[in-house]
């Protein structure tokens, strides 16, 4: 004990800010006449929006309370131990903010094998051990119950996960070793690649029992009681716990398989982290569990002093801090209340921007557009994505008529607008189209409304600038689909004023998006960096190279879709018009791909034929093949790469300079909210610095060196 106690010592000296965790004991006598009964919580002092971390300290006060506990029951004082956390929170893990500071491979041991030490003593303890999931659980807190005898869950429980591998890690508190154990290898991979892959997919109460993680789930209202008594009825051999028998022969084999492909089809080999956690699980499978924990101490150690945690890490602390506290957002207190919102135009964007609006914000929302037809088109989209919500149980039927009477249409601007707050454009992406709607808009609106612009490329200070009053016009510029990219855009005209800027993040804090503050020029910061990479992967096309190859070239960056594939999605049209404007404004830099121009011109919805089933891999369109002009330059992937991620580096450069964002921080924030740039390369700027190419393209790294990389 006097070794596990001095490393925790140690490794609490390199983690001065730690929150620390206490472990408090508490003795009751269990129902049943089952015997006195120790039960653990873990606690940080702070409500539940400070979850409960394990750092060193945290884990040592744990350490201390196995010791009493361990004494009891050898004594026969005790019959049994539980562990629970406070209300809604149970545990969610290691404290990543020491993580980042550690220096040196053996203090990154040391912390593997801190928690292993601390953990394996619940198993060993002479009496059964009990964890009682009462609200959200994660990584190491769930490891910390995988070592307890029994487990119980509550329904309620919202947030249930291993998500180490989503940033960089591996469970390396047990999880890769006893969670196969204990409900078989394929659930394990589910669990511990499939949701960490799936944008960190959490599981629920009911999930978490349904998989066999838990023994037994109980309501949340009376959770700790049912379970103390099912605890009660389990020592009294009343219930007895009866687990499947895991297949340890082709089947744990072919979970591995499976997870392997899962990883190759999230992020193609470029990172590493999925791939250790399957090589524990793999060595698992014999249940020699001293072997697991020690394969997990060293992948852990290794993976801490890696360069795709320490991305992983920043690129977690980007979504979670600063795009909760927007650089350059103006004083809070100078927003507008919004208590009406009109949408112009009743398309597809339209529409999805009104159901967010009326779903987030819950005030009243009329779309306009040219003809009855239209208008009613959208409103009954907006209706019929209510009814969906309603039918999965996302809301009940009170609300749902709620919304829907909220959401109308109307064809006239003065009624509709007269006396709307914020009114948003999302009509044909073209200027005069846009000067002439927000002409007709100003006419209608109170004086305070704010005009905003769903613009992806087009200048929101020349789109104000035949306004008596530009100052408040915004650009609020949104990624499709609308539901599920977090990103918005937030876009500074010349003109717009404090209050307009204000009110735009207020809203967007609202709709639950990430606002970032960007200066108005021209596809603002995503579309720009994508049309700069797209560009170039269609120069090299077009030059010779062929589509294969450029699009392989890609492949190490991880990227959740090939260029081509990801130019589908867009849409080929959209994506020559942002070039189109791109080339007007830097022609230099930006060029327009006539073999593009003839994809869209040909009517083809992209370079791909997709076969049946999502593993199908697509197929060079022979149509497309066909159109497509090709010069004799044929360069190698490594070529393609260089070229691609050189052009990218200088205009992330560029647009640094040009004060587009306020840090290269925000490049990174954008592109992983609003592209789905991988975590684990940190967004693309710690990429760079890390492979070279910033000092060889700027003449410097983007980021100061311990950012998003091992402090030196």
């Amino acid at each position: 004990m006097t070794n596990t106690a001095e490393l925790l010592k140690g490794a609490a000296e390199l983690f001065p800010g730690e929150v620390v965790t206490q472990a408090h004991v508490r003795h009751l006598d269990l129902p049943l006449g089952a015997g006195r009964f120790a039960l653990i919580t873990l606690d940080n002092g702070l409500d539940h929006t400070k979850p409960t971390t394990f750092g060193p300290a945290s884990l040592a006060n744990l350490n201390t309370a196995i010791d009493q506990v361990e004494k009891e029951a050898a004594d026969g004082t005790i019959t049994g131990v539980g562990i629970t956390g406070k209300p809604f929170i149970f545990a969610v893990g290691a404290d990543l903010k020491g993580v980042e500071l550690l220096k040196r491979h053996e203090d990154a041991l040391a912390i593997g094998k801190g928690g292993h030490d601390v953990f394996k003593r619940l198993s060993a303890l002479a009496v059964p051990t009990f964890a009682y999931y009462n609200g959200a659980a994660m990584g190491g807190g769930v490891e910390v119950g995988l070592h307890c005898s029994y487990r119980t869950v509550s329904a309620a429980l919202p947030a249930f996960s291993l998500p180490e591998v989503f940033l960089g890690l591996v469970p390396g508190w047990g999880g890769c070793t006893l969670l196969p154990n204990l409900i078989g290898a394929d659930r394990a991979v589910s669990v511990i690649i499939e949701n960490s892959l799936n944008q960190n997919k959490q599981l629920k109460g009911e999930q978490v029992y349904d998989l066999g993680i838990a023994d037994a789930i109980f309501e949340g209202a009376d959770f700790l009681e049912q379970s103390l008594i099912w605890t009660a009825s389990v020592l009294k051999g009343e219930i007895e716990v009866v687990r499947p028998e895991i297949d340890r022969g082709d089947a744990w084999h072919e979970a591995v398989v499976r997870g392997r492909a899962i990883a190759d089809g999230k992020v193609h080999g470029a990172a590493p982290a999925a791939y250790r956690a399957l090589e524990i699980i793999d060595a698992a499978r014999n249940g020699d569990l001293a072997r697991g924990y020690e394969a997990e101490e060293k992948a852990l150690a290794d993976l801490i002093m890696g360069s795709e945690l320490r991305s992983g890490i920043y690129a977690f602390n980007l979504v979670q801090k600063r795009g909760k506290r927007p650089a350059g957002a103006p004083d809070k207190s100078l927003a507008r209340p919004v208590s009406k919102v009109g949408v112009v135009g009743a398309g597809l964007m339209a529409s999805q921007l009104a159901l967010l609006f009326v779903r987030r914000l819950e005030v009243p929302v009329v779309l306009t557009d040219i003809d009855q037809e239209r208008v009613d088109k959208g409103v009954g989209y907006v209706h019929g994505e209510i009814d969906k919500l309603l039918l999965k149980g996302r809301i009940n039927q009170d609300k749902a008529n709620r919304l829907k009477a909220a959401v109308t249409g109307s064809l006239d601007k003065a009624a509709a607008f007269g006396d709307a707050d914020f009114v948003i454009e999302a009509v044909f992406e073209e200027m005069g189209v846009k000067q002439k709607v927000f002409a007709e808009v100003e006419a209608v609106v109170p004086e305070h409304a704010i005009l905003a612009t769903n613009t992806s490329s087009l200048s929101v200070s020349e789109m104000a600038s035949q306004l008596k009053h530009p100052e408040r016009v915004v650009g609020f510029h949104f990624f499709n689909p609308v539901a599920i990219l977090p990103l918005l855009e937030i876009v500074r005209g010349e003109k717009t004023d404090d209050a307009a800027l204000a009110t735009a993040f207020g809203v967007a804090k609202k709709l639950k998006k990430t606002a970032v503050l960007v200066k108005d020029a021209p596809a603002f910061v995503v579309n720009r960096i994508l049309t700069r990479f797209m560009g170039e992967i269609q120069n090299v096309i077009d030059e010779g190279t062929p589509v294969d190859a450029a699009e392989r070239a890609i492949e190490p960056l991880g990227l959740p879709m090939s260029p081509l594939v990801l130019l589908e999605l867009v849409g080929p049209a959209i994506g020559l018009h942002v070039s189109e404007t791109l080339h007007g404004a830097f022609p230099d830099r930006f060029t327009v791909s006539e073999n593009l121009r003839r994809v869209v011109e040909a009517g083809k919805r992209g370079f791909y034929v997709h076969g049946d089933g999502n593993s199908a891999k697509p197929e060079l369109d022979p149509e497309v093949a066909a159109l497509l002009q090709q010069g004799d330059t044929v360069l190698t992937e490594e070529q393609v790469r260089t070229r691609v991620l050189d052009a990218v580096a200088q205009e992330i450069g560029l647009m640094l300079e040009e004060g587009i964002v306020a840090e290269a921080q925000d490049i990174d924030l954008c592109l992983i909210t609003g592209a789905g740039w991988p975590f684990h390369l940190g967004g693309i700027t710690p990429y760079l610095d890390r492979e070279g190419v910033s000092e060889r393209v700027n003449g410097k790294t983007f980021l100061a060196p311990g950012v998003a990389s091992v402090p030196a």
